[in-house]
């Protein structure tokens, strides 16, 4: 995790610096004092070695600090046809966590974009939202890390991603409300100047039978 991303500082304000990693050893501890935090005895058998599993979990989970999405983007394919209509991958199934409580939020986010001078391989499209989901993030930061990693590295004609995610903040915690869905979306291009190409890439998302 050491390619977490240094916050910009505010105007007048020095740069904020990234301390350093703590030693897996140091995680491990760290978790052995939240067992005892939350009135677990960290000793007794079936949590000796929990802090070990945690930890592994966590370098799983939160892995997208270690992968650049540009790795995945920088080749495309020019030897297409001609075609450049919309390309969209639909349904592609995520999970995250807020940073704001580090409990979990799941869903499906839907990837369209209008090539320029070439596609890249779908299945890259679906890395990339891994990448930036496999960090502390909320939905609306996600949704434009997605959209700016592709207009960065493909330049297209325009980009529309749509982000529909539970909350486990709202449903174990809070207000406790199951099955309240949060969608956001980010238009770019000829999606941002079109009402029509909107329409076509919600209707497309929704029933493509209907497109």
């Amino acid at each position: 995790m050491d390619a977490i991303l240094k916050p910009l500082a505010q105007k007048g304000e020095p740069a904020a610096t990234t301390p350093a990693r703590p030693s897996r050893e140091e995680a491990e501890a760290a978790v052995r004092t939240l067992l005892a935090w939350i009135g677990e005895s960290p000793t007794r058998e079936g949590l000796l070695d929990t802090p070990k599993r945690v930890v592994k979990a966590q370098e799983e989970v939160f892995s997208g600090y270690t992968q650049d999405p540009a790795e995945h983007l920088k080749r495309t394919f020019e030897e297409v046809g001609g075609y450049d209509d919309i390309v969209l991958v639909r349904g592609i199934p995520f999970f995250s966590h807020c940073e704001h409580h580090m409990l979990p939020f799941v869903g499906e986010a839907h990837v369209a974009y209008y090539p320029s001078e070439g596609v890249v391989g779908l299945s890259k499209i679906a890395r990339v939202v891994d990448i930036f989901a496999k960090r502390l993030q909320t939905q609306e930061n996600l949704t434009a890390q997605i959209v700016g990693a592709l207009d960065t590295h493909l330049a297209p004609r325009g980009i529309a991603v749509m982000l529909e995610a539970e909350h486990q903040c709202m449903t174990m915690r809070g207000v406790q409300k199951r099955g309240v869905s949060t969608i956001t979306t980010r238009f770019t291009g000829v999606f941002q100047d079109d009402p029509n190409e909107q329409a076509r890439f919600m209707s497309l998302v929704r029933d493509p039978r209907r497109a």
